[in-house]
């Protein structure tokens, strides 16, 4: 029910268009009077109606001023003019406050009628719109732990496609011109988990993925991986304008406070290793081994290790101890990264069955509707490109095959069921031309329609 607010200092007019709106059009609204300006201010705050009937000329406040009021703190409410002058002398300041509408006194009850079923329309209208924005929203945030895990995997493993890549970035909203790799390597979960039961790799990851996002300056993208074992890496994404430097010491500005995060917040000594500033892609990936490198070098919990520091002799250590590139790379690969790039595959591949369930769903209500590749692309938000090559992986079948079968088994059925011609199998699968479904139903059965219905 919607709910009508009408203002005017004649309780006669009031109540003649509340009849006429009850008579007319019942159970359609609630409807509120107002005696004047000031008590339709108070009236929209206290009911927020959908549409108001506002008289221009009232005691104390005038129409136009109240509409302008309740306007600023009622953005949506469609306003309608009620007058016995001519509209042109108020359309102009009327039309700045997004009042489309009028009615003359007296007003007919037909034109009463048309103007609120009008409105009502709009109302739906734009609740539909308001509906489909919001699902579209909730769909697109479900999909963006997918496409940050998938991001993540694409700095630490050698397997890139550009395109990908760069859709991926739009898709976070994040730069690769340059990045810094933070790592994180922390105690034995399990022994962790056993002594403090709140201890938990979820909570553990989530207090390091809320605190980077929340610490990190807003123009600098961050993408944060899933933890495995141990481990977590954050990257710190930038545009080639920022200087290395600023963005070296916003790593090391976010490392230590998540060290110190962890130790008040947890209980948990962390131990953090951070990449050099690399460019581009492999840049940014060889930071990465530079930070699993760093984040293993002291063999100490609750200590922070800059690459770039490993340059030198280590005080104290052997002089021959230094940090060679291409030896970092070997040790991170050997150890934490194959297993970190295998399960990060894994858990992409249960997001990405998520996504594909969700288009077989969809594919399943609407295969027999004219249904293509780009529109099932489009409900599950993925390029067209993209989701016919992961349908393919998932489920062993192109889109075309895929949607073939379905709607020839459903013939097959139909045929077995004999209650329906030929023809109207035909159409009810989804094909609109009985001879081309005759030919793809021989293509996959190996006999006509005509023939499978005979030897049934």
């Amino acid at each position: 029910m919607y709910r009508l607010l009408i203002a005017d200092d004649e309780a006669l007019e009031r109540e003649g268009i509340e009849w006429i709106v009850t008579r007319m059009m019942p159970n359609t609204f609630e409807i509120i009077h107002a005696e004047n300006g000031r008590i339709a201010i108070q009236k929209a705050y206290e009911f927020r109606p959908h549409i108001i009937l506002m008289d221009i000329k009232m005691p104390g406040i005038q129409g136009l001023e109240a509409l302008r009021e309740i306007k600023a703190h009622h953005p949506q409410v469609k306003m309608v003019l009620v007058t016995a002058y001519e509209y042109f002398e108020y359309a102009k300041e009327a039309l700045a406050m997004g009042v489309k509408e009028y009615l003359v006194k007296p007003a007919k009850r037909d034109h009463i009628v048309a103007l609120l079923q009008q409105l009502i329309d709009e109302i739906d209208q734009e609740k539909r719109k308001r509906d489909e924005e919001f699902a579209i929203r909730d769909k697109f945030f479900q999909l963006l732990p997918l496409a940050e895990t998938e991001m993540a995997l694409v700095f630490m493993s050698d397997q890139v496609n550009e395109t990908e890549v760069g859709q991926l970035a739009d898709i976070l909203g994040v730069s690769i011109d340059q990045g810094c790799a933070i790592v994180l390597a922390l105690p034995d979960m399990g022994q962790l988990s056993h002594q403090e039961p709140s201890i938990s790799k979820k909570n553990i990851y989530e207090t390091v993925k809320n605190a980077a996002k929340g610490l990190i300056k807003h123009r600098t993208g961050c993408v944060v991986s899933s933890m495995v074992y141990g481990h977590m890496a954050i990257f710190l994404l930038e545009r080639h304008m920022t200087k290395d430097a600023v963005l070296r010491e916003e790593a090391l500005g976010l490392g230590t406070k998540l060290m110190e995060l962890l130790r008040e917040q947890r209980g948990i000594d962390a131990t953090v290793g951070i990449g050099s500033v690399g460019t581009d892609i492999r840049g940014i990936r060889r930071s990465y081994f530079e930070g699993v490198f760093a984040s293993t070098y002291h063999k100490q919990w609750g200590s922070l290790c800059l690459f770039e520091d490993l340059a030198m002799p280590s005080p104290g250590g052997p002089s021959d101890q230094t940090a060679d590139p291409v030896m970092t790379e070997h040790v991170a690969e050997r150890t934490y990264v194959e297993l970190a790039i295998k399960h990060l595959r894994e858990e992409r591949e249960q997001r990405t069955w998520s996504v594909i369930d969700d288009a077989v769903t969809f594919i399943q209500e609407r295969f027999r509707e004219e249904l293509s590749l780009e529109d099932v692309a489009d409900h599950v938000h993925l390029n067209p490109h993209y989701f016919s090559k992961v349908f393919k992986q998932q489920t062993g079948e192109t889109f075309i095959d895929y949607v073939t079968r379905l709607r020839i088994d459903k013939a097959k059925a139909l045929i077995k069921e004999r209650q329906y011609s030929l023809k109207e199998v035909c159409y009810f699968v989804g094909y609109k031309d009985p001879n081309y479904f005759s030919r793809v139903f021989k293509k996959v059965i190996g006999v006509s329609p005509t023939e499978y219905r005979n030897q049934l």
